[in-house]
């Protein structure tokens, strides 16, 4: 099984391997290395064959003319087969190892053989028999009736070298056995040397493929890292160019698109960065005329049902908006914090269950909501930002789902989660991706709705601030709200006083 699970794991792997720039050059200056190679010694190996096989027949079927015309003058007629066998030694006897057949139509009992052991008749093919025994019609560019025929036979596995002419139209046919062994030797030998030379020249064009491709996949290396420097953010980051070629033409059209980058990178952070620095402001500045207006509605509240009946309906919706409005600044100041990276955590050891009660009980949600929490589950959180999640996830649920809300606490593994559902209709399909968005409305003709629509948006990001998260699903009754959260907390030794 671990073997299995080595092979997937590393598979792809090497196949990026495989499919490298590198690898298919070296593959390429192979491929043509090896078919030149292959060609250059297919050619000089059948050139030198031809010219090994022509000179080694040549010499010895000239040979083989001479020796047998002057030996067969001296041949007495109606030579017995004492005499044939005579002449086929003398014939066999010129130094060039070949052995000599001899055949008389007046002694069909009788073959004459310089080594009668290895060479018969019969040994002769059937084609030279007929050819050599037929005689041509002579004419002014033929004077012979017989001439010297051969052919290239392979007899128990050896190569050889047959050939036979008729001497005199009634007198003895002879035949000629030649050995290629030698030849076949140094035919192998040469074949052996070229398959080597071939082998070398792949080895070199390997080598030469892997500088080639050196020189060529640096500056494409170098390329390829710079952009991912660049794609870390390290906006300037630019390429030596070196040459004029089109390696050095990529690397300036990478340096230009590079300072073009990192210009409109700048422009666009200082865009947003006033903008940070313009919501931070106004929600500051809203912060103190807000104190005194939420002040005087708290008042008028109080009043409301003394005043006149008249008048109650505007007062309680000023006392409404007012408190919404201190909502939405409130919030607005909680988003520019995280977007500045000022947000920190004041992190303490608590029970959740114990949170999640005091913030059920803080908001008079106890009789809608169902609770399924043992304690015991601690965790190192901020309380303050927990209670904040919760809040919003068990309040979105009350208003957009419906009661009885409820709400599991779990411990798995290094982990807590908490589930909070509802019993509403769930979360549409197309809606679901886009939940945590900040402002983000599922009903786009609603221009006003009672939350800021920022909510979900600061849940997830106080659950990312402890290292979680949090997942929308659909679940069998309705929406599903999963907050994962780490059970413990690193403290870094600057994250001491919370920034409210």
């Amino acid at each position: 099984m671990t073997d299995l699970q080595g092979t997937r794991r590393f598979g792809p792997v090497r196949w990026r391997r495989l499919r490298s720039l590198r690898v298919r050059l070296i593959a390429v200056f192979a491929v043509v290395a090896l078919t030149t190679a292959v060609s250059a010694s297919g050619i000089a190996y059948w050139l030198n064959r031809d010219a090994v096989l022509k000179r080694a027949q040549d010499t010895a079927l000239n040979d083989f003319r001479v020796s047998l015309t002057r030996n067969v003058s001296e041949l007495p007629l109606g030579a017995t087969c004492e005499e044939l066998t005579a002449l086929a030694a003398q014939v066999a006897s010129s130094g060039l190892s070949y052995d000599v057949l001899v055949v008389d139509d007046a002694h069909p009992e009788c073959t004459a053989s310089s080594d009668p052991s290895l060479y018969t008749l019969a040994q002769v093919p059937g084609p030279l028999l007929t050819t050599v025994n037929k005689p041509r019609e002579l004419t002014a560019s033929n004077s012979y009736a017989y001439h010297l025929y051969w052919q290239r036979q392979s007899l128990s596995g050896r190569p050889f070298l047959i050939g036979g002419t008729k001497v005199v139209p009634t007198g003895p046919t002879a035949y000629m056995f030649k050995s290629l062994e030698n030849e076949r030797a140094d035919l192998n030998t040469l074949g052996w040397s070229l398959a080597i030379a071939t082998l070398l020249a792949l080895i070199g064009s390997a080598l030469l493929a892997q500088a080639a491709s050196a020189t060529v996949l640096r500056p494409v290396k170098r390329l390829g890292e710079a952009a991912r420097q660049l794609g870390e953010g390290r906006l300037d980051t630019r390429l030596e160019v070196e040459g004029a070629d089109e390696l050095a033409d990529l690397a300036r059209t990478f340096n230009r698109t590079a300072e073009s980058l990192h210009e409109q990178v700048e422009e666009l952070s200082a865009r947003e960065a006033q903008s940070r620095r313009f919501v931070a402001d106004m929600s500051h500045e809203l912060r103190t005329p807000l104190t005194a207006m939420t002040a005087v509605t708290d008042i008028l509240e109080d009043e409301a049902e003394s005043l006149d009946p008249m008048i109650e309906p505007a007062v309680r919706l000023v006392v409404s908006e007012t408190r919404r409005l201190s909502d939405l600044v409130e919030n607005l100041m909680e988003v520019t914090r995280f977007d500045a990276g000022t947000a920190k955590l004041v992190a303490d050891e608590v029970d959740i269950a114990d949170l999640i009660m005091s913030c059920i009980d803080g908001r008079a949600w106890y009789d809608a909501v169902e609770l399924d929490a043992p304690r015991g589950v601690r965790a190192v959180v901020d309380p303050r930002r927990l209670d904040v999640v919760f809040a919003n996830l068990i309040g979105n649920a009350l208003k957009h789902g419906g009661s009885p809300v409820r709400v599991k606490v779990r411990e798995r593994g290094e982990n807590v989660v908490v589930e909070v559902s509802d019993s509403g209709p769930g979360i549409p399909e197309d809606v679901l991706p886009h939940v945590f968005d900040r402002f983000y409305k599922a009903d786009k003709g609603r221009a006003r709705s009672e939350g800021s629509g920022l909510g979900l948006s600061i849940a997830m990001a106080n659950a990312q601030i402890h290292g979680g998260t949090i997942e929308a699903a659909n679940g069998e009754q309705g929406a599903v709200f999963t907050l994962t959260l780490p059970l413990t907390q690193p403290r870094p030794a600057d994250q001491d006083e919370d920034i409210r």
